[in-house]
């Protein structure tokens, strides 16, 4: 079961995303809050799986949130969903330690499948935020392939391997499946690369991993 905590100022908004996650059996909603502040404070009495958090809201705001939660709960994924897809946000927020960015006009679908990926252990953005983050990697990919080649040079070939299937997108125990290791040997991997490379979380190491060329093959079989 994954436990889901809420974070949304507006009270009919917090309701239609619990019904959303609620027709998954296999999410349950822990938790709600009305400002950022009290979903931290809830998220260290009730340690959810995945916290949602809204960007606008008050007292502290769902991107001070997220960078708050990454230092005091780095196990919980952090997903942002918000009505904003301005650069900027976006930005702020895979940079604060989010692990997936989704807009509240996406496909409900969107939504259960965004907690799922979070929960375990990989990234999720909404396809249209994706196509806005690859947009702009491959306009800057030739200028940054060379630092992301001479920083994934320093990792093990089978680091480099694990790598390369995060950036594709694919979870932990997929990545296991893939590698034929069981899932907590690829965690012991996923920690020593983001070590390694000096990144906060797996958005930026994936960025890293599409920059130095590493996606384009990975995720076939």
């Amino acid at each position: 079961m994954i436990r889901v905590l809420l974070a949304d100022d507006e009270a009919m908004i917090r309701a239609g995303v619990r019904a959303i996650l609620s027709a998954d059996p296999g999410i349950e909603v822990v938790a709600e809050a009305g400002d950022g502040r009290e979903a931290v404070a809830l998220t260290q009495s009730h340690r959810p799986d995945v916290v949602l958090l809204d960007i606008r809201m008050p007292r502290l705001d769902g991107l001070a949130a997220a960078t708050e939660l990454r230092r005091t709960a780095p196990e919980t994924g952090v997903i942002i969903l918000t009505t904003f897809g301005e650069d900027e946000y976006i930005a702020r927020a895979l940079s604060g330690g989010a692990s997936g960015f989704l807009l509240k006009s996406g496909d409900p679908h969107e939504l259960l499948a965004g907690v799922h990926a979070v929960a375990g252990g990989a990234a999720y953005l909404s396809p249209k935020v994706a196509h806005r983050v690859i947009t702009e990697l491959s306009g800057g990919r030739m200028e940054h392939g060379a630092e992301a080649r001479r920083r994934t040079a320093a990792l093990t070939p089978r680091e480099r391997e694990v790598l390369a299937l995060l950036g594709s997108g694919l979870s932990n125990a997929e990545i296991a499946g893939r590698l034929h290791v069981v899932e907590g040997t690829v965690k012991a991997y996923v920690s020593a690369i983001l070590t390694r490379l000096e990144v906060r979380n797996r958005v930026q190491a994936a960025i890293v991993a599409y920059e130095a060329g590493l996606v384009d093959d990975a995720a076939r079989p």
